[in-house]
């Protein structure tokens, strides 16, 4: 992709107006924002401009027939103070599958890193400095021809806005293991970066924090019995030593911090094992005193700690010590602000 972005700036930055030390993801956003539009069967006129709302006709696709994607990433500064992502290719990857999947035009990936590069680069002063915050980064894609009719769209806009964040759980979290709604199945959607996977989530996690749960243990949609994944995380679990993850059956989001995850833990020496795993295995594992550690990987979560699994049926609690999972979340965020050496080359720089 040879497109040159075109950027205007913002005549003031608003960054310094921010009290980076008490910051909620999502709530204040960064000054710009990249923009890039798909029409006549081709991306056109990839730019960064100011913030702003977006026309936008009530007949637009996306509002109607669910053709929205996106993916989840963090810019942090290093040592130096330069721009850093992570894996941002992996990024441009996953949402070239999601768009696959629900039918919509690849975004070359090339200009995927590009604009990120470019764009982190000029927001650099968004980026918190305080341990474990981030700027995150929020690329996504919509249908926005105004057309009412079951098909593919055919005009699409890609963005990419950011957001400062602070850490997302300050603590141990607790997993509703839900048996009545179902987040996907296989030959279903859940394996894209759909956003109405996650409207789906919004009633059943809801009902998991009144019930003093913090996030939802998706269950597969016949036995309810084979885990998943959790609402907005993937999850490992340490039995006798060695580690396991559902893997990649179809309707489980292939997430690049699971995937980092497992390549550091063999790297560390640990076994991991990508295989089915059922609810019962879990409360086998626990009742023999086998159940040592579990916890939730994801862009916005990071590494989640488990406290405890269960639901009005039953409650697991987990031990209090978590060594290697306090180990693999102490190692990626070190490497991502360069405290500690890269041995994978995920870290690179925007600028």
């Amino acid at each position: 992709m040879t497109q040159e972005i075109k950027i205007t700036k913002v005549a003031q930055s608003q960054a310094a107006g921010v009290d980076f030390h008490n910051i909620v993801m999502g709530t204040r956003f960064s000054d710009h924002m990249f923009i890039c539009d798909y029409e006549n069967g081709a991306w056109h006129n990839p730019r960064i401009e100011p913030l702003a709302l977006i026309p936008t006709h009530p007949a637009t696709m996306a509002l109607h027939y669910g053709q929205a994607i996106f993916e989840g990433m963090k810019a942090t500064l290093g040592q130096d103070g330069t721009p850093l992502l992570f894996r941002p290719e992996e990024n441009a990857k996953r949402l070239n599958h999601s768009a696959d999947r629900m039918g919509m035009p690849a975004f070359p990936e090339d200009l995927f890193v590009e604009a990120l590069k470019q764009f982190v680069a000029l927001e650099k002063e968004w980026i918190p400095t305080q341990e474990g915050s981030a700027l995150y980064l929020r690329p996504f894609m919509y249908a926005d021809e105004a057309f009412i009719g079951m098909r593919a769209a055919t005009s699409y806009k890609f963005i990419i806005m950011a957001s400062p964040a602070g850490p997302f759980f300050s603590r141990k979290i607790k997993l509703y293991a839900e048996k009545k709604y179902v987040r996907a199945v296989n030959g279903g959607t859940g394996e894209a970066k759909a956003a109405g996977n996650y409207a789906a989530a919004i009633r059943p996690t809801e009902y998991a924090k009144a019930q003093g749960y913090d996030q939802v243990l998706w269950l597969d949609a016949h036995d309810f019995n084979y885990i998943q994944e959790v609402g907005t995380m993937n999850i490992f679990f340490k039995v006798d030593g060695k580690f396991i993850t559902p893997s990649l059956s179809g309707s489980i989001l292939n997430g690049i911090t699971r995937m980092s995850v497992i390549d550091l833990l063999r790297h560390k020496g640990y076994e991991v094992t990508e295989r089915p795993i059922t609810m019962d295995e879990i409360k086998a594992a626990h009742a023999a005193g086998l159940l040592e550690e579990a916890f939730g990987t994801g862009t916005a979560v990071g590494i989640a700690m488990v406290e405890a699994i269960g639901n009005n049926d039953f409650t697991l609690t987990l031990p209090e010590a978590n060594p290697v999972s306090h180990m693999v979340n102490d190692t990626l965020n070190a490497m991502k602000v360069q405290q500690e050496a890269d041995p994978f080359g995920w870290i690179v720089p925007a600028q």
